[in-house]
């Protein structure tokens, strides 16, 4: 069974008002010491480990360095078999990808980029605190697309009270008139530890919030793109394939300050300390669940997925599982081929949904 890699680059220039990741300000000295510690772990991997994804996410991994990006997965390419046809994922912002940039990462092996652009419209940019626009999101893809990386996601955001149905609809139609092979759409999430945590800003009804999220499925859906998780949209044959190890409950490996793995029934995490992890020959790491990938988790995992899950691969809970799905089918959702799926309506309320599936399952 192949496993995935998770490096996790903790550096940003600017932290965003919204996001509760563990990140640091990039420093050119930190960087290098960075990247040499990453190396250090990655060579300290199990000698029998194979993967088949890699996945630098952040923080802004971007702005590494091609020189130490490309460090990193020569020296990850001993544990990816089949490395021309593996997803070497990274998280981009846009300001970052220039032409020559997008060219040495192409070159270093990166086949996936993974765009922070948030939204095209002026308004939202400035509300979220970030500082492209969206002609250099654009310019950003083009420049991808000209070095050779196809395979191009987006991530965008929604929930601010300003955007209504008219601006989701401009938001999904300047997403897809480009070459984008994955679309992210998230619903903004106030974190308590955070400057909109203290200061939030409009956010849209939970009612508004639903309607921009069915309208969100038909257009997209329309536009050849399968919904294939809660918050992801695909075209046939890009659906992430190293997320996708998250939800499926395999194996991965993360590397950072802040990185997480899942492993031998276990699930574990780096301190979020940069000091910490740059001093240790071997990065330090906590269980964080000695008893991971229960019945439980395992079917909360998978129905974030469109393919949902099989009931029969759950014996010991299937006939309790079954008993709570049946008043929630078809609306919330659905049962063919003894595969149990939530709806986009379900996914809507997936809490709700889950909890009611659950609430006598381990």
């Amino acid at each position: 069974m192949n496993a995935g890699i998770y490096i996790h680059v903790p550096f940003c220039a600017v932290r965003c008002p919204y996001c509760d990741f563990y990140s640091v300000r990039y420093s050119a000295d930190a960087a290098k010491a960075y990247t040499d510690a990453v190396c250090r772990n990655l060579n300290a991997l199990p000698e029998d480990l194979t993967a088949d994804t890699l996945y630098l996410g952040g923080g802004t991994p971007s702005l590494l360095k091609p020189d130490m990006i490309a460090e990193i997965t020569a020296t990850a390419k001993a544990f990816i078999s089949k490395f021309e046809e593996a997803e070497i994922s990274l998280e981009a912002n846009p300001l970052t990808v220039t032409k020559e940039r997008a060219v040495e990462w192409r070159k270093a092996g990166i086949n996936r980029l993974s765009l922070g652009v948030q939204s095209f419209s002026e308004e939202t940019l400035r509300t979220l605190g970030r500082k492209h626009s969206p002609a250099q999101a654009r310019q950003a893809v083009q420049n991808a697309v000209n070095a050779g990386i196809t395979n191009l996601s987006i991530d965008l955001m929604i929930g601010l009270k300003h955007q209504d149905l008219t601006a989701l609809r401009q938001e999904l139609e300047s997403a897809c008139a480009l070459p984008v092979t994955h679309i992210s759409v998230y619903l903004l999430k106030i974190e308590p530890e955070t400057p909109f945590g203290q200061n939030p800003p409009a956010l849209l009804t939970a009612d508004e919030t639903a309607d921009l999220y069915l309208e969100m499925d038909r257009l997209l859906t329309g536009a050849g793109y399968e919904h294939y998780e809660i918050s992801n949209f695909a075209k046939p044959g890009f659906a992430s394939r190293h997320n996708s190890k998250y939800w499926r409950c395999l194996p991965y490996y993360g590397i950072g300050p802040g990185a997480h793995s899942c492993y031998d029934g276990r699930r574990f995490a780096v301190p979020k300390d940069l000091n910490a992890f740059l001093s240790a020959d071997i990065q330090p790491m906590n269980v964080t669940d000695g008893q991971a990938l229960t019945d439980g988790e395992q079917i909360m995992l998978g129905l974030r997925l469109k393919e949902g899950i099989y009931p029969d691969r759950f014996p010991d809970v299937k006939e309790r599982l079954m008993k709570a799905a049946k008043p929630l089918i078809p609306q919330y959702l659905t049962y063919q081929n003894n595969q149990l799926a939530m709806t986009p309506t379900g996914w809507l309320v997936s809490n709700s949904v889950l909890a009611a599936l659950l609430r006598d399952i381990p």
